[in-house]
């Protein structure tokens, strides 16, 4: 497995949906590639840190600009 692949599957192993196969060789490339831990790493934190959030805990503005980039981000 290359950096790119594991990239595209991380969702995958994190929400435990990956089949066995492919979650060896995804772990299997952790091993060896420190740049993918980081990745890994980096996308459970953002994880963690979002389930935090709640619509309440947020500043209507930055609640008005979160709802525009999600609207404008399918028509790029």
């Amino acid at each position: 497995m290359d950096c790119k692949e594991l990239v595209e599957l991380v969702t995958e192993y994190l929400e435990g949906t990956l089949p066995e196969p492919e979650r060896a060789r995804f772990e299997a490339h952790l091993g060896t590639c420190s740049g993918c831990r980081n990745y890994l790493n980096q996308m459970e934190q953002t994880i963690r840190t979002l389930g935090k959030l709640t619509e309440e805990s947020l500043a209507p503005q930055t609640r008005d600009e979160l709802l525009q980039v999600f609207k404008n981000w399918k028509n790029k």
